[in-house]
């Protein structure tokens, strides 16, 4: 049920933005039960005059490695099960693909589930 967009710089490795939605997917698996081949995500790369950020905001210290994500989601996660998901993101962006934890910054938006057509002009949640 997630959508999740992924925004950074323009990078010289075409595997990479790829790269790190497989980081954010097994994360959204392992951290809220996402199951197997739930996995849309939409990947944009920029260029600097398209691609804007606070070097600073909140005393954190951001640079042009910065990963955006932005995820919806159904609404009734906890705020424990939200935590543990961006951590596990911010984790496994730096292992997999050495962003800093500065460099994350996640947008979760929850929506009710009626507000999700699948295919075929069906409500498929709606019961």
């Amino acid at each position: 049920m997630p959508l999740v967009r992924i925004d950074i710089r323009k990078n010289p490795d075409p595997s990479y933005a790829r790269k790190l939605g497989n980081v954010v997917y097994e994360a959204l698996k392992a951290t809220i039960g996402v199951p197997d081949r739930d996995n849309f995500q939409v990947l944009n790369e920029h260029d600097e005059d398209h691609f804007v950020y606070d070097p600073a905001y909140l005393g954190i210290e951001r640079t042009d490695g910065l990963v955006f994500i932005q995820i919806t989601i159904s609404e009734g996660r906890t705020v424990e099960q939200k935590k543990l998901l961006y951590k596990s993101i911010a984790d496994g962006l730096g292992v997999e693909a050495g962003v800093r934890p500065e460099d994350v910054f996640i947008n979760l938006i929850e929506v009710k589930k009626e507000n999700w057509s699948f295919g075929n002009g069906v409500a498929q949640y709606v019961t």
